[in-house]
């Protein structure tokens, strides 16, 4: 009974996997036909593939360009997000008080406001200091809505960190400053780079604030893309083709971390 419970589990996660891929496949397929198979009725599953659109998209139409602009903002963007949520998390994890807990609740509160309730300000703002369609201002403005998140998943890795690791590294000398570089942020490295893999995604994915904040020298591949689709169904294969591509760095960093992705993600799910 046991093999037949694995086996029933087994496929019960294959067929939800299957269906969560369905969009993912339909995106690939649809950028390698032409518009006369994509919209055909049934579906054409037997085409000859092009990489026409693959071609057109990120060389002809230069959407290159707009993710090395992504990669440039998200990478300044997780630079900055990540080492400040960290020392903040470490210290509202290490100082419980009714003060901590408000403003962590505050955190919470920022996070939870819409985003074009924020990202007009930010515009007004970019105007005033001539920072419209510059990188620095598209890292503030993501820095500042993503830190509540950060700081709220960090500590909860350094929550799991027993705070006796802290009080033998001083009784054995080390500063708090050397307490926390050397001894507690190692523990914590596979946490580290889960907040940095979410912090990733919710810059590369960002949207609204990349319309409003940036123009044609710091456009994002999520406004590009916008651009393409509607009425003329020949840019439904260029949409797709562009969608396949952004998925590609978000996969390679995915591969790679992967280890740790895996460590952090049951990080204090068994303890001992």
């Amino acid at each position: 009974m046991r093999w037949l419970r694995q086996f029933g589990l087994l496929a019960l996660l294959s067929a939800a996997t299957l269906v969560m891929l369905i969009p993912v496949i339909w995106a690939v397929l649809t950028s390698l036909k032409n518009p006369v198979d994509a919209f055909t009725i049934p579906p054409t599953l037997i085409f000859k593939p092009t990489l026409q659109y693959h071609y057109e998209i990120w060389f002809e139409k230069g959407f290159w360009t707009f993710l090395v602009n992504s990669l440039i903002i998200v990478f300044f963007t997780i630079v900055i997000s990540v080492p400040i949520g960290t020392m903040a998390a470490y210290a509202l994890s290490r100082i419980q008080t009714r003060q901590t807990r408000t403003l962590l609740f505050g955190l919470l509160a920022v996070r939870m406001f819409p985003h074009m309730l924020l990202a007009l300000p930010f515009f007004v703002v970019a105007r005033f200091l001539h920072l419209f369609d510059t990188y620095l201002v598209m890292v503030l403005a993501l820095v500042a809505i993503n830190q509540p998140f950060t700081i709220w998943l960090m500590r909860s890795f350094f929550v799991d960190v027993p705070i006796e690791l802290d009080e033998a590294a001083r009784m054995d000398g080390c500063t708090l400053w050397q307490t926390f570089i050397r001894i507690i942020v190692p523990v914590v490295r596979p946490g580290v780079v889960v907040t940095s893999l979410f912090s990733f995604l919710l810059a590369y994915n960002e949207f609204l604030f990349a319309l409003v904040l940036t123009g044609t020298r710091t456009k994002t591949l999520p406004v590009a893309i916008s651009e393409y689709g509607g009425e003329d169904i020949t840019y439904w294969s260029l949409s797709a083709a562009g969608a396949v591509g952004i998925m590609l760095p978000i996969l390679i960093f995915m591969i790679f971390a992967q280890r740790h992705l895996i460590r952090g993600l049951t990080f204090g799910a068994v303890k001992g």
